[in-house]
């Protein structure tokens, strides 16, 4: 195995210790001479037509500097489907729809102004439950549907092999509903938008939106503006798990409110408004059967998938690609059908939260497997590895398995937490043990017909190596695994690199943080940006010490030559040597990554990320049956990570998915009522504090994927997407009674405790 200087090694954040002392200065943050407040005014009804708007009180309002409406501006639709608007014209489809905006000198006077808009709304009948929306009759939530699909967004249909004939041959086959809610990303810094107009009509954007490049274009193409002078600039981002991946009404409003008032315009939403205003993770339901021979191979899944959408089509609606891949290509599936809905409601719409769809599938195939083993007589891990996915596979939807550690992160997690020895022996103390495992995308996805990123390096005069990414910064540290990759590849000391990734005036173009891809195709977009620079400081050092090139190493900055250590140059001289002479140049590269991946066809076939991402939880729980509540007591968690380039941002990534997996799987719900989110806050969400989070025992598997940096694949998601399922799996070990949604409620416990004990219909 090759030795390396800075990859592998535990780093902290290069921009950790500013932020950990208060002074990164984040979007909420900054401020610009004569900036004002902005406040959007949203619809108290989750259904209605907009009879009468009137604004001129708030217009008339001391200190009121902009208002606009639908009837006062230039928008255009957007969304997938182009089915939404920044301000609603006509109608408003759910409660929290934006109607208006002001800008104003201060925020109370903004939210006074807000109070002065007069609007006569048609309460019309909506639709909450995506059921009832597909049945005849039903509200549209989109009327122009009505001799479409009605309600329904979109189909994600996918079918491979003969799952009948598969269904015949099976010895055991279980089949169940399972339900996943409405949550939160519930970042700690919310939505912020400041928008500033030059005064030749350039546009300037502050905000924490993840792909820069595609926000500019929706910008331009949206409120009908010349991108060419649109800069996005994107200061540190107080995290977002997915949340501020959409370009978001708030963002169009605020550079509305800044072209009519003429001046800067910052929104800042409440926390309130976080929950209410703000993308969230969509509810489904997956009802699914799987089969398998006496022996425990598996021969078939056949699921059909309702996803409710709410009003809009965002990146939500895409999650259905993510369920898809999980219910074909989690083990070896021979013969699989996939049927899906995206389904209009009259509710907040979905966006791509931190695992994109897989938690849910991953709930119902895991909780599904369990069932099988427990039918077949077997015990569920064996009945995993039997099936588990090998290095070499091509799954039913074409997905190339480069590396794979599954069977051996599933060994880790069985011995590690006494499986053999603990399973199914300890109810009488109300304890239980629960399995799960994940397949994810780990070198990003072909969603877009590019999900490349570009990369610029250089070193100045005084040695200091520049790498300007495309990548975004979200907290995650990718800046500290960019900088690792670069000093390793070009052989410099880590402490010379330089991170930069601003704005679109100079961070070159990248499709956006998404799909766990930032470490694999940043990485290696950086990766190659360096040896390129390699390249051109042996050249050059090679003429100042006489010698041909392929004579030389270079290490941790220094250059010499092989077998005679002595005869040797800095770096950092070499660069100047290069610059400072007649007829000179600088030392830049610049790079543009693009993974060897395809675009699924027509059928959803198609080799989307350029690596697999595998793992494995063991949850250990109590469950007290009086009160319905569950303790996690522990939680095993083994992750096959490609190579592990920074131990320690690994580590912290996989511990940070675990915890917000635990509040999926425990309390996280955005309750609704009539279409209004009914508790607006952490506290009454339900976010889990420190306190509530478990020993996380963490595993490392390193398989080194062939194509990944250094042998990396991606990790943002995969804390998070198999802890709802072996929690269940736990319940249902301790308990003998089945979750079918998470989260384990205390009431929805004692519920299905109850129904568990009443004797069952033998008619059925």
């Amino acid at each position: 195995m090759s030795t390396f200087r800075v990859i592998g090694t535990r780093q902290r954040k290069l921009d950790g210790r500013d932020k950990v002392t208060g002074r990164t200065a984040f979007a909420s943050d900054l401020r610009l001479p004569g900036m004002l407040a902005g406040r959007i005014l949203r619809s108290p009804h989750p259904h209605a037509r907009i009879l009468r708007l009137d604004v001129s009180a708030a217009e008339a309002l001391p200190g009121v500097q902009a208002v606009v409406h639908a009837g006062n501006v230039r928008q255009r639709p957007f969304g997938y489907g182009a089915d939404n608007l920044p301000l609603k014209a006509g109608k408003v489809r759910c409660a929290g729809d934006e109607v208006a905006a002001v800008a104003a000198e201060d925020e109370e006077t903004a939210a006074r102004a807000l109070e002065l808009i007069e609007v006569e709304y048609e309460v019309l009948p909506a639709v909450f439950d995506p059921y009832s929306a597909l049945e005849p009759g039903a509200p549209l939530v989109h009327d122009e549907r009505r001799d479409i699909e009605g309600n329904v967004s979109m189909r994600w249909d996918f079918e491979h092999g003969d799952v009948e004939a598969a269904s015949r041959e099976a010895a055991v086959v279980v089949e169940g509903l399972y339900s996943s809610p409405l949550s939160a990303p519930a970042s700690i810094e919310t939505h912020v938008c400041l928008a500033s107009f030059g005064s030749e009509g350039q546009l300037d954007v502050w905000t924490g939106v993840h792909m820069v490049s595609m926000y500019r274009k929706a910008l331009a193409d949206t409120l009908e503006l010349d991108w060419r002078q649109i800069t996005v600039h994107q200061p540190p981002i107080g995290g977002s798990f997915g949340g501020k991946i959409d370009i978001d009404p708030i963002d169009f409003i605020t550079v509305l409110l800044a072209a009519r008032a003429r001046r800067p315009v910052r929104i800042h939403f409440s926390r309130e408004e976080e929950f209410v205003g703000s993308r969230v993770r969509q509810p489904m339901h997956i009802r699914l059967r799987t089969g398998a021979d006496a022996e425990g191979r598996l021969l078939f899944r056949d699921a059909d998938v309702v996803s409710d959408n709410g009003a809009y089509n965002a990146w939500g609606s895409h999650a259905l690609l993510v369920v898809m891949q999980t219910i074909s290509s989690l083990y070896r599936v021979p013969n699989c059908r996939v049927r899906s809905q995206v389904v209009y409601t009259n509710k907040a719409y979905g966006g791509s939260v931190r695992g994109f769809g897989n938690p849910e599938a991953t709930f119902a195939v895991e909780s599904q497997t369990e069932e099988l083993a427990e039918a077949l007589g077997m015990d569920s891990i064996e009945l995993r590895l039997k099936n588990a996915n090998q290095s070499g596979d091509l799954t039913p939807q074409g997905m190339r398995i480069t590396s794979c550690g599954l069977g051996q992160c599933l060994e880790t997690v069985r011995r590690q937490s006494g499986w053999s020895e603990r399973r199914g022996r300890m109810r009488a103390l109300r304890r239980g043990l629960g399995a799960a495992a994940y397949v994810h995308v780990g070198g990003g996805a072909r969603i877009y017909p590019s999900d490349g990123c570009g990369s610029i390096l250089r070193i100045d005069e005084a040695g200091r190596v520049t790498l300007v990414t495309g990548a975004s910064e979200l907290g995650q540290g990718s800046e500290t695994v960019l900088a690792m990759v670069v000093a390793e590849a070009l052989g410099v000391p880590l402490g010379a690199i330089r991170v930069l990734n601003q704005d679109t005036e100079v961070k070159p173009w990248d499709v956006g943080a998404h799909a766990s891809r930032t470490t694999f195709v940043a990485g290696n977009s950086a990766r190659l940006a360096a040896l390129e620079l390699r390249e051109k400081l042996l050249e050059t050092a090679a003429e100042v010490l006489e010698v041909d090139a392929a004579d030389l190493e270079l290490d941790d900055g220094q250059i010499s030559v092989r077998g005679s250590p002595g005869r040797s140059i800095s770096y950092d001289r070499v660069a100047r040597r290069r610059l400072l002479r007649q007829g000179g140049s600088m030392l830049v590269a610049s790079t543009f990554y693009d993974p060897p991946t395809e675009p699924q066809d027509g059928r959803h076939v198609g080799n989307i990320s350029a690596a697999y991402g595998f793992g494995a939880h063991v949850a250990e729980v109590e469950v007290d049956l009086e009160t319905g509540l569950v303790a996690v007591l522990n939680l095993w968690c083994a992750h096959d990570v490609g190579r592990a380039l920074n131990l320690a941002g690994v580590e912290g990534q996989i511990q940070g998915g675990a915890v917000m997996g635990l509040g999926l799987a425990l309390t996280e719900e955005l309750g609704i009522g009539d279409g209004h989110v009914l508790q607006p806050s952490p506290r009454e969400y339900g976010m889990l504090t420190a306190r509530g989070v478990p020993p996380l025992h963490l595993s490392v598997v390193e398989t080194l994927d062939p194509e990944g940096p250094f042998g990396a694949k991606g990790v943002g998601e995969a804390g998070l997407i198999p802890v709802a399922a072996a929690v269940a799996n736990a319940v249902a070990d301790a308990t003998g009674c089945r979750p079918r949604s998470y989260p384990l409620a205390p009431w929805k416990l004692l519920g299905w405790l109850r129904e568990a004990q009443q004797p069952r219909n033998r008619s059925r």
